[in-house]
């Protein structure tokens, strides 16, 4: 069946169309695959020839199988598109809204993932963890919040309308949808799905519903999520309407050791009176998340899950990668070249970078401590690489630990332990702090803090390192995570570069020499500030990148450079003031390297940002 009818219309003509006509978006938008049909309309996943990225178009048919005027068709409508255009992170953009005298169109973000039913469908046991409901409870009562505060209800939550990507962020669709079934014939006069209503919302000829219905439809998601089935599910609304009078059985009956404070929260959210439940979705994932579980642990644990299971489905369908090759897919410019063919493809490249720079700098330490011979020295190496690959917090961990043994014992014998103590003890206390605040919660700014100190090393120039650290730190975090780790990343490289050129010694007159300049420490605070500033016009571009713009991008790609080799000019003025060639062509380099590092960060992994700030809170 075509996307965009040619059907003549079921209500009158005279009542003006607003929108696009379909005509218009045939021309934009290209059908890719039919991801879900019905009764109540299809799901088209397309392609924005404009933009040059996926879409999802929802069609809902209007044939006004409810008898309903046409001009309350057309009301109908008007207030679809006004809920359907809420802009919230929790909620699924919607791109366009328009219709024709058949149907209307959705034209919404494509999220890369899968439906909350899907989930529970084929997870083990069919139930969520503890964390991994407060994550979805969390995510949903945000939403949920913010539509209620514009006076927008939903009226038709249930699993298959939340929606999990592969970042483990939660989003919630189909806002406006449960009044507009109405007007196309299907279900009641106030929409709805049937197990997930609650009693005045079923009885649609007295009850008046308000945002204690959708407090109702939440409490009913995440008991199924939990108990693994949905409390008040029944074939008609008179039977559904029976069991939510005849009581939920408690969770606690179901699951052991089920938290009291969340279960006495749903039970009072599943009462079938609407004043004896909470008045507001705030009120409501308040008493519920207080004790059910950690948000940022549920979170992360949906983004395994989702990316195991869709591997598992694409294993299972045994798709041929034929049709993934260069010349046929379409790349998403939000994912990238890279990113639109692997779904993991910006964590892999970030753990790479950890396990490889990790790795390198493990082997310095280890050459210069003497501890084992050649082999030894890569078997160990490779190994220490690969556990910071897993898991790059600890390779970050791993190489401060390192530096500081070798540190302190080199030091010691070299030149007293007066010297080494002062240097030990400053040098712990602040790379503790920083792991502690950033290293320890974001993976992305321990890989690129490792990188810095790794190329540091390598190049013998900190500041040249760190300006390449700066576009990884850039594109992965955000600003204020992005200044932090590549700061502390020029720092520790610079010690780090001082240190392994004395075999190991950075007594309190080694530091004195390599960070007595104030301009040193100048070309570390710009490094550090050109990683935010990227940060920040990468984070506009994302935004800017939906309008087809590329301004802020060319600007983030510029400015990393700019300041890279500002910085390492500021770091060898001395030189530069005497016009030394390969200061200027090191300059030149590091400039180079940085923008080039975030034009291909781009191009391979996208302008879409996954990191959350909420992971420092």
């Amino acid at each position: 069946m075509p996307l965009f009818s040619q059907h003549t219309a079921r209500f009158s003509p005279d009542v003006p169309l607003e929108g696009t006509s379909s005509r218009e978006l045939l021309k934009r938008y290209q059908p890719l695959e039919t991801l879900a049909t019905g009764g109540f309309g299809s799901i088209e996943i397309c392609r924005d020839t404009h933009l040059r990225r996926r879409v999802a178009i929802k069609r809902i048919p209007l044939i006004n199988g409810a008898g309903m005027p046409a001009s309350d068709i057309m009301d109908v409508l008007r207030e679809a598109h006004t809920a359907a255009m809420l802009q919230h992170p929790n909620i699924v953009q919607v791109i366009d809204f328009t219709h024709d005298t058949a149907y209307a169109y959705l034209v919404m973000e494509y999220v890369d993932g899968m439906s909350l039913a899907e989930f529970l469908h084929r997870v083990d046991g069919h139930s969520l963890t503890f964390d991994e409901a407060a994550a979805i409870a969390d995510a949903l009562g945000q939403a949920l919040t913010f539509a209620h505060s514009n006076g927008v209800l939903h009226l038709d939550i249930k699993p298959a309308n939340v929606l999990i990507d592969h970042s483990g962020n939660v989003k919630l669709t189909d806002f406006g949808m449960a009044r507009l079934s109405s007007a196309g014939g299907f279900g009641g006069s106030r929409g709805g799905t049937i197990g997930y209503m609650p009693p005045e919302q079923l009885d649609i000829e007295t009850g008046t519903v308000d945002e204690r219905a959708d407090v109702f439809a939440l409490a009913c998601v995440i008991y199924e999520g939990l108990c693994g089935s949905a409390p008040f599910m029944a074939a008609t609304p008179a039977d559904s309407l029976g069991r939510i009078i005849g009581g939920a059985t408690y969770p606690s009956e179901l699951i052991p050791h089920f938290p009291p404070g969340a279960e006495a929260a749903l039970m009072s959210a599943l009462s079938p009176m609407p004043q004896d439940r909470p008045n507001s979705i705030e009120a409501f994932c308040d008493q519920l998340l207080a004790g059910l579980g950690s948000v940022r642990e549920g979170r992360r644990s949906l983004e395994q899950m989702v990316g195991e299971l869709s591997d598992d489905e694409r294993a299972a369908d045994d798709i041929e990668s034929l049709p993934y090759e260069d010349d046929t897919i379409e790349v998403d410019p939000a994912l990238g070249w890279a990113g639109t063919r692997w779904s993991h493809a910006r964590n892999y490249t970030m753990r790479a970078i950890s396990a490889l720079t990790c790795g390198a700098f493990s082997f310095l330490i280890m050459q210069t401590a003497g501890v084992a011979a050649l082999p030894g020295l890569i078997a160990a190496a490779i190994a220490i690489g690969a556990a910071a690959g897993l898991a790059p917090q600890i390779g970050s961990a791993i190489s401060a630990v390192g530096f500081l043994v070798l540190m302190a014992n080199a030091t010691m014998q070299a030149q007293g332990i007066l010297s080494m103590l002062p240097v030990a003890v400053l040098f712990a206390a602040t790379m503790s702090g920083w792991w502690i605040a950033w290293g320890r919660t974001e993976a992305a700014a321990s890989a690129a803090l490792t990188c810095a100190v790794a190329l540091g090393c390598l190049t013998g120039d900190a500041l040249l390192a760190a300006g390449v650290a700066a576009g990884i730190a850039a594109f992965w975090l955000g600003p204020a995570s992005a200044a932090a780790a590549t700061g502390m990343g020029a720092l520790f490289g610079r010690l780090a570069t001082v240190a392994l050129s004395a075999g190991g010694v950075l007594g309190l007159g080694n530091v004195a020499a390599a960070l007595g300049d104030m301009l040193s420490w100048a070309a570390i605070v710009l490094v550090a500030a050109t990683a935010a500033l990227t940060s920040l016009l990468l984070n506009a571009h994302a935004k800017r990148a939906e309008q087809g713009s590329n301004l802020t991008a060319i600007a983030a790609i510029a400015g990393c450079g700019i300041g890279s080799a500002a910085s390492l000019c500021l770091a060898h003025h001395m030189e530069i003031a005497s016009l030394a060639a390969a200061v200027v062509v090191k300059a030149a380099v590091a400039g180079t390297l940085s923008s080039i590092i975030v034009g291909i960060c781009l191009y391979l992994l996208g302008y879409q940002r996954t990191y959350t700030e909420s992971d420092l809170s």
